[in-house]
C-alpha cells in the first residue's frame, strides 16, 4: 500500500503505456510540449467537466470525479461516471439523496482513438475502474472510451488481463519514477505525432545509440580476435 504522498498521477498510465520515454520526460523531467492534437484534447476534456451532476431516467451522471487508489499509488479524476439504476444491491451502491441502488460505469473522453494497435485509452479507464472499486466496494465491470471525432462510444470491457496490465504499468510507473530514470528513445512513425516530439529528439538519439551498439560490439568482437584488451 502506498501513502498520500506517493500517488502519481493515473493519467500517467496511459502516456506510460504508450511510450514510457514519454512519461519519464512529463514525470521525472517536468518537462511538456503542447501542439495541435493535445490542444484539441484538452478542449474536449474541458467541456466534459463543463457541469458537476446531472440525471436522467435511471441514470445519474458525476463529471470530475476525483480517484484514487493506495493500493496502486495512483490519483486523479474521472471525466464520466455514469451511476446506472440496478436493482441488484450486489451490484451497486446507494447514493445520498438517491433511492435504490447504482452501478458505477467511466467513460474517458479522447480526441480520437488508439492510434498503432495501442491500449494506452483502456488502460488509462480501467485504472480508473480500479480505483472506483478501492473507493465504493463494489466491482466495475466495464466502461467506454468517447471518441471526440466520431462522436461515438467504445464499450471496454475490464478483462483479468487487462487488469494485470494496469498493475505492471503502475508498478512500472512507481520503479522509474523512484529511479529518477528516464528510458532511451525508441523511434516508430506514431513519434511524429507526439507533443514532445522536438523535446525526445527519437531519430538522433536513437541513431546515437545505434551507433554505441555498434562500437561496443565492435570493440569486443576486436578483443575477442586478438585473444585479450587492445593495447
Amino acid at each position: 500500500m502506498y501513502g498520500e504522498d506517493d500517488l502519481l498521477p493515473l493519467s500517467g498510465l496511459q502516456h506510460l503505456t504508450f511510450c514510457e520515454r514519454r512519461w519519464a520526460l512529463v514525470q521525472v523531467e517536468s518537462l511538456w510540449e503542447e501542439n495541435r492534437f493535445t490542444a484539441e484534447g484538452r478542449l474536449l476534456h474541458e467541456r466534459a467537466h463543463s457541469s458537476e451532476i446531472e440525471s436522467r431516467p435511471g441514470v445519474l451522471i458525476r463529471r470530475t470525479l476525483p480517484l484514487r487508489s493506495f493500493r496502486l499509488g495512483i490519483s486523479g479524476q474521472a471525466d464520466i461516471v455514469e451511476f446506472e439504476s440496478t436493482p441488484d444491491p450486489g451490484r451497486g451502491i446507494q447514493l445520498p439523496e438517491r433511492r435504490g441502488f447504482w452501478r458505477p460505469f467511466p467513460i474517458e473522453y479522447k480526441r480520437h482513438k488508439d492510434r498503432g494497435g495501442s491500449r494506452a485509452f483502456s488502460v488509462q479507464l480501467c485504472a480508473q475502474a480500479i480505483c472506483l472499486e478501492e473507493m465504493l466496494g463494489v466491482a466495475v465491470p466495464a466502461g467506454a472510451v468517447y471518441d471526440g471525432t466520431t462522436r461515438r462510444r467504445s464499450p471496454v470491457e475490464f478483462t483479468a488481463e487487462l487488469r494485470e496490465t494496469v498493475e505492471r504499468g503502475a508498478t512500472r510507473m512507481h520503479e522509474l519514477y523512484r529511479l529518477r530514470l528516464t528510458p532511451a528513445p525508441v523511434y516508430t512513425k506514431l513519434c511524429e505525432k507526439c507533443s514532445m516530439l522536438e523535446v525526445c529528439q527519437p531519430k538522433a538519439l536513437t541513431k546515437w545509440s545505434s551507433v554505441g551498439r555498434y562500437l561496443a560490439s565492435a570493440l569486443k568482437n576486436t578483443e575477442r580476435d586478438s585473444g585479450g584488451s587492445p593495447s
